[in-house]
């Protein structure tokens, strides 16, 4: 049986992806209308993770081998970000007057936002060791659908 990306405990994946494109875009919302002048870099930093969760929850609704590869590209530039950000900000907290989504490693969230991306990403492996996505073994596979 085949497993795709958007089943099982994926779903529970799209579902967190989702709070987390809301929660941080509300949060970059606010901070950028109200406050922008105070932390112009951490504000747009957390509106970059906001985008990234969003595109990422639409690629891993979306399944298939392009969904999956957006959720790919997004898992990874997400966990990057968070260890930059992350490090950056306990190196030096001058950097970040104000929190980002990604400042200490997502301490502000409860750590999701490190997490998140590595249960994306060894989803995304599974699923795709599951579904013998990569190689074309079916009429389906040559379709594009999973």
């Amino acid at each position: 049986m085949r497993e795709r990306v958007n089943s099982g405990p994926g779903r529970v994946l799209i579902v967190v992806y989702g709070i987390f494109a809301l929660s941080a875009s509300a949060r970059a919302a606010v901070q950028i209308g109200t406050k922008f002048s105070e932390a112009p870099a951490a504000y747009l930093l957390s509106a970059l993770a906001a985008a990234i969760y969003l595109v990422a929850t639409v690629a891993l609704v979306r399944g298939g081998p392009g969904g999956r590869r957006l959720a790919l590209i997004c898992c990874s530039i997400e966990l990057a970000g968070v260890l930059a950000v992350g490090t950056a900000s306990l190196a030096s907290s001058s950097a970040f007057p104000d929190d980002t989504v990604w400042s200490g490693f997502g301490k502000g969230y409860g750590f999701v936002p490190l997490v998140l991306p590595i249960l994306g990403l060894y989803w995304l492996r599974r699923t795709a060791r599951n579904s013998g996505a990569g190689a074309a073994r079916n009429v389906d596979d040559l379709a594009g659908h999973e």
